[in-house]
């Protein structure tokens, strides 16, 4: 497996673990972070034995967010031109964006466990994730209010339709810290644990339950739960039609169904 600087990666049976591997620096996202998410990202989306990813934080933390290095990095490369410093920031921000939308477009499921800090860059992290769970001690904020920006990696445009749009704005403007109670309460975590330990058993868990189900229907019905945001019920319903024209016709279907009949598990190809 390909080797990396800030993450720690790991195959479990069917499930992918991805914990980010700087607990000395509150795993904060430095430089190699962004494109060894992407190779992260590509190596479960392309690895058919992979069907459920998950992300940790090593140590004591989730994550503090962008290393405040890298800001202080592309501060000092600016020169005295102003759309030639615009067009390098903003091929710079498109390029840390592909590290989290390497998650959201992934076509396994990826659940985020979430202890400690999830600070900043932390939230468009988790933002791109399909389900969050967190331990008691996990303290939430979207920093960048305070760091004199707005969040440009993905809170702003996916925690919305996590959370609803008021919430959202509300915590957005004040960077307030919420804690894992009021996370949970706004919907943006699904369930709470007394501490890491219990947080992983049960995430693994439910990892593994996925992992049991048919890829071909996970791989779909995540592709339409996300073609659906961004798109209207009508839209959605034809692509629906049109994707299991062709899918429904899996042998997926027939042992799920004759397992359901018989009252066994099924094991389905990878």
């Amino acid at each position: 497996m390909t080797e990396y600087q800030s993450l720690l990666v790991e195959q479990q049976g069917h499930i992918a673990h991805i914990r980010i591997n700087r607990p000395q620096k509150i795993n904060a996202m430095d430089a190699p972070f962004w494109d060894e998410m992407v190779r992260a990202f590509d190596w479960v989306d392309q690895t058919d034995s992979v069907r459920v990813a998950v992300i940790s934080g090593e140590g004591k933390h989730f994550s503090a967010g962008i290393d405040l290095s890298l800001l202080a990095q592309a501060a000092s490369g600016m020169g005295s031109d102003i759309g030639r410093n615009a067009e390098r920031i903003r091929r710079n921000i498109l390029r840390l964006q592909k590290a989290f939308n390497a998650v959201d477009y992934c076509r396994k499921p990826v659940i985020a466990a979430i202890h400690g800090y999830c600070i900043g860059g932390a939230i468009d992290l988790i933002s791109a994730c399909d389900m969050r769970y967190a331990s008691r001690d996990a303290v939430f904020s979207i920093k960048e209010i305070d760091m004199g920006m707005a969040a440009d990696v993905g809170t702003l445009q996916r925690l919305p339709h996590l959370i609803g749009d008021g919430i959202m704005r509300e915590l957005a403007y004040t960077g307030r810290n919420f804690d894992a109670a009021e996370a949970l309460r706004m919907g943006l975590v699904n369930q709470v644990y007394d501490d890491h330990g219990a947080l992983l058993e049960e995430v693994m868990q439910l990892a593994h339950t996925i992992a049991g189900k048919s890829p071909v229907a996970i791989r779909g019905t995540k592709e339409m739960i996300r073609f659906a945001r961004d798109h209207s019920v009508e839209d959605g319903l034809n692509y629906i039609a049109s994707w299991n024209a062709s899918m429904l016709q899996s042998e997926d279907l027939k042992l799920a169904m004759q397992a359901h009949m018989t009252k066994k598990n099924p094991e389905f190809k990878d």
